[in-house]
């Protein structure tokens, strides 16, 4: 199979702050991950849009566009050369394993360099997120987080006073091993 004419890794980027966009409650901050995407597209020659009705990014050759901003379907080539990326939602069974094992290696991190306790509690997380939401850790937003730290957490992880008096540190510790910020609630 041909490598993606967008690489992977940006287009994991451009869900994530398109996710964070979405999920954004202040609209100076939504702006802020939305000109970020885009720079980071227009840097490969590409643009997106939110399809909201599905909640699907898509990303397009930005040689598709009219002198309007709007896709001229004369222009497109390869439909192929289009990519639609779900920001919500389950995957399938293989995705899940691919994921698991991603953030199994993330939550390993923590506890080897911050100990059991930041492990147990990244672990929580990462159940969670797989679990729910068939994500990475890197992928989550703020309802996300907010979701496992309301929710999630003090039902399902069980966790000891101390584990629970360092969720917030434990998450912070996940995302960093992640190579992102955590999202605005868990800071």
């Amino acid at each position: 199979m041909p490598e993606p004419e967008l690489p992977e890794d940006i287009q994991q980027q451009a869900a994530r702050l398109t996710r964070l966009a979405r999920d954004a409650l202040d609209s100076n901050e939504r702006a802020a991950y939305l000109t970020d995407r885009d720079e980071i597209l227009s840097e490969h020659g590409f643009v997106a849009r939110h399809r909201e009705d599905d909640d699907v990014l898509v990303l397009y050759p930005d040689d598709w566009l009219d002198a309007d901003g709007n896709v001229d379907v004369t222009r497109i080539d390869d439909t192929d050369r289009g990519i639609e990326r779900p920001l919500s939602g389950t995957g399938t069974e293989s995705a899940w394993h691919e994921i698991e094992a991603h953030n199994a290696s993330l939550v390993e991190s923590v506890e080897a360099e911050h100990g059991p306790d930041h492990g147990k509690n990244a672990r929580a997380f990462a159940d969670f997120l797989g679990n729910h939401y068939v994500r990475k850790i890197e992928t989550a937003g703020a309802p996300e987080v907010r979701e496992f730290l309301e929710e999630y957490y003090p039902r399902n992880a069980w966790p000891t006073e101390e584990q629970r008096s360092i969720v917030g540190e434990s998450l912070e510790l996940l995302f960093d091993a992640a190579g992102v910020d955590v999202p605005e609630p868990a800071r």
